[in-house]
């Protein structure tokens, strides 16, 4: 799951800091635990991360699916904008991978946003530029990739054509 918070034409962004030492700016997300619903993973995510506090998502308003095929796993991300939040940003990641978020005007977004892989930076730029794939019927825009490789810092990614959603 992942959220996209604004404000006043900013987005938030978090700084991630992976496992080799890298820094990849990401909107704030999660994965869903069992038994959760992910609208309350979602949010449960954004307060870990960032101690913001959503109080509402919309539907999806696009998905990500990225093929591991070198580590048998399928990532599925579903991405909703946050209708309403409140709070002060706070640091305090159990998982001790965000190290800092801030709100950030386009142009500086998309310059953090090639730090992150392109599942999610690419996906995050087309909505921040207004250029997101038309949906399909009842469907949302579905980004595809294969990243083959099983080293993170040195996938070999790969985007599929655009399907339906």
């Amino acid at each position: 799951m992942g959220g996209l918070l604004t404000r006043q034409g900013s987005t938030l962004l978090v700084a991630n800091r992976r496992r080799d030492g890298r820094v990849e700016w990401t909107p704030p997300g999660g994965v869903v635990d069992r038994g959760e619903v992910s609208e309350e993973a979602l949010s449960r995510e954004v307060l870990e991360e960032t101690g913001l506090i959503v109080e509402g998502w919309s539907t999806a308003i696009y998905r990500v699916t990225v093929d591991f095929p070198d580590r048998s796993m399928l990532l599925g991300v579903s991405v909703h904008l946050a209708s309403g939040w409140h709070g002060d940003l706070v640091f305090e990641d159990p998982d001790c991978i965000v190290e800092d978020a801030r709100f950030v005007e386009p142009d500086e977004a998309l310059l953090l946003l090639a730090t992150a892989p392109p599942w999610v930076a690419e996906p995050v730029s087309a909505w921040l530029s207004a250029s997101l794939p038309e949906p399909a019927g009842d469907s949302v825009p579905h980004f595809s990739y294969v990243a083959r490789g099983s080293n993170p810092s040195e996938l070999v990614i790969e985007r599929l054509a655009p399907g339906p959603g």
